[in-house]
């Protein structure tokens, strides 16, 4: 039973009418396991469903405050993942069975607290079980041919495609974005089951011409073993497909270890893996706790029957795991922290510029690793930007539980998400931010998005990735200005720009110390473009056709003896 108290809680002008809507708060967390609710008294004034989910009134905010207090405790909400029983799996997936362990965690609906499944909480052995079932199966895997693999994968991927809706939900329960969101990340994930179900069948060698008129010099490209995946919670299923799909192409297996906030959507993958005739131990999925994963992520990543680990994550963490990878010196692959700049320049179409913004820096609530961070705005179109911007994000933005349509704006992964959002904007104000929008942290694990003006390169936010809904705008004069702030990071994931100016497209584009740049964009994934950083940001490459390079090998044959 998962229940979501709506209150009236963002105003969203900041005079003249005021619009209330009905929105994500209500809850009072005491910790990550255990959250109780807010009930409110009456609502006399709302006469109307309608005037729930908006309000206007030409009153003060002393008025609105009065309103607010003014709410029901009948008026809860009542959430339940319905989801078909096939798709929702709670034990880990080892060598094609479905495995208990000693002991179970929780999954929480970030947006309410309220658990909604219990999964086995796999331990080192069965982290070891998995490796050695991977390793046992890779033998025969990789000598299927390229079609019949490509074949196996299309399985997949039509399979993701007819069951969209429960994947869906799924990740919305489990990580909090918005249906629409999860709707578009399902469809993200099957992509590239589709990509490397074709990019299976064209993985070619090279016949080098000889120096010497007797041999024949062959480049041979061979999987490399056995692939360790560990991935992050705000793209549960996506983040899990870029890497098996061009893994399982390419002939390796693998065994993945999904984030503990959402084990779910990696257990409804492995049993339509298994749906598509993905053969047992290919492709291995070992859930466990924040307290084991410690102990699962070293046998994941020092098991000498390991080749390759591939891991999506904070830069910390990835540092750790290259540690512990180099004792047997495995294949690596690392996307890691982002601090995405956003550079608005005076030639730029304003409109498109706050649509790019908008996109890039509220997708998932600002939980993705290629969130714009830092937004620098040129002086000539500095006011123009900052008034276009504000009214969109009160005309757009909505706070809400993820299933509830309309919503644009779920919580936050967790209270630590949120208190980092807030101590981001207090060190922002202490050093002399103008707060325009936002600015509160809401009950729970919400966040009002937030503008910030006035911004200066000493605060925080412009220093640490923020993962969350906080856009601080810088205002800077030059071009040299603009890169020197946008490159003095020790990360580089992605960029962006906006300008009119070609001469200035191609000069930034370069200039920009990033793996990807999103000119007059403020979207850029795709399966057919290459995925990765630079500086700090990571090693490798995901997606596009290099992307299964990363799990193979190339071997060199020497063909000699031959008569001329």
């Amino acid at each position: 039973m998962r229940f979501f108290t709506m209150d009236l809680e963002r105003i969203t002008a900041e005079g003249g009418c005021h619009v209330v809507n009905a929105s994500s708060s209500g809850l009072v967390e005491t910790d990550r396991k255990r959250r109780s609710f807010c009930s409110g008294p009456s609502l006399a004034l709302l006469q109307t469903s309608s005037a729930m989910s908006s309000l206007c009134v030409r009153r003060t905010r002393c008025f609105l405050r009065q309103l607010l207090a003014a709410q029901p405790a009948a008026m809860q909400r009542h959430y339940s993942l319905d989801v078909s029983a096939p798709l929702l799996r709670t034990r880990g997936y080892v060598n094609g069975l479905w495995v208990s362990a000693d002991s179970e965690f929780p999954v929480l609906d970030p947006a309410t607290g309220e658990e909604i499944a219990r999964v086995s909480d796999c331990g080192p052995a069965e982290a070891k079980q998995a490796v050695d079932a991977a390793h046992k199966a890779f033998h025969s895997w990789k000598l299927y041919s390229a079609k019949e693999r490509s074949v196996v994968l299309r399985k997949w991927f039509n399979l993701l495609t007819l069951h969209k809706a429960d994947l869906a939900k799924l990740i919305t329960f489990e990580c909090g974005k918005p249906l629409a969101e999860s709707l578009g990340e399902v469809a993200y994930a099957a992509s590239f089951l589709e990509w490397f179900s074709e990019e299976a069948r064209r993985v070619y060698g090279d016949l080098v011409p000889s120096p010497a008129r007797d041999r024949k010099i062959l480049l041979l490209k061979q999987p490399v073993g056995v692939a360790s995946i560990i991935t992050p919670w705000n793209f549960p299923s996506a983040m899990i497909t870029r890497k098996a799909a061009a893994a399982l192409a390419a002939g390796c297996t693998v065994v993945v270890k999904p984030a503990e906030d959402t084990p779910l959507s990696a257990l409804a993958l492995a049993e339509l893996a298994e749906q598509a005739g993905v053969p047992a131990g290919v492709f291995n999925v070992v859930p466990c706790s924040r307290e084991k994963t410690p102990a699962v992520g070293e046998v994941l990543c020092t098991d000498p029957l390991v080749a390759k680990i591939s891991f999506t994550g904070s830069t910390a963490t990835g540092k750790v795991l290259l540690k512990m990878a180099a004792n047997t010196v495995k294949k690596a692959s690392m996307e890691l922290g982002g601090h995405a700049p956003f550079i608005v320049f005076d030639s730029a179409d304003v409109d498109k510029a706050v649509g790019g913004a908008m996109a890039s820096k509220f997708r998932n609530s600002g939980q993705t690793c290629v969130c714009s961070n830092r937004f620098l705005v040129q002086s000539g179109i500095h006011d123009r930007f900052m008034d276009k911007l504000g009214r969109a994000m009160d005309a757009e933005l909505r706070l809400g539980h993820g299933s509830e349509p309309g919503t644009t704006q779920g919580p936050l992964i967790n209270t630590r998400a949120a208190e980092k959002v807030v101590h981001q904007i207090s060190d922002a104000v202490s050093r002399g931010a103008k707060v325009l929008k936002g600015g509160k942290r809401l009950d729970g694990s919400f966040m009002e998005p937030t503008l910030l003006a006035d911004v200066t390169t000493d605060m925080i936010c412009t220093k640490e990735e923020t993962f969350g809904p906080l856009l601080p705008v810088i205002r800077f004069n030059t071009e040299e200005e603009a890169l020197a702030i946008a490159n003095a990071s020790n990360v580089g994931l992605a960029g962006y720009f906006f300008s009119q100016d070609v001469s200035q497209i191609w000069r930034v584009t370069e200039a920009l110390e990033v793996g990807m740049v999103g000119v007059n964009e403020g979207l850029l994934s795709t399966p057919e473009a290459a995925f990765g950083g630079v500086k700090q940001s990571g090693l490798g490459l995901e997606g596009s056709k290099y992307g299964i390079d990363e799990y193979l090998e190339v071997k060199y044959m020497c063909f000699g003896g031959l008569k001329p």
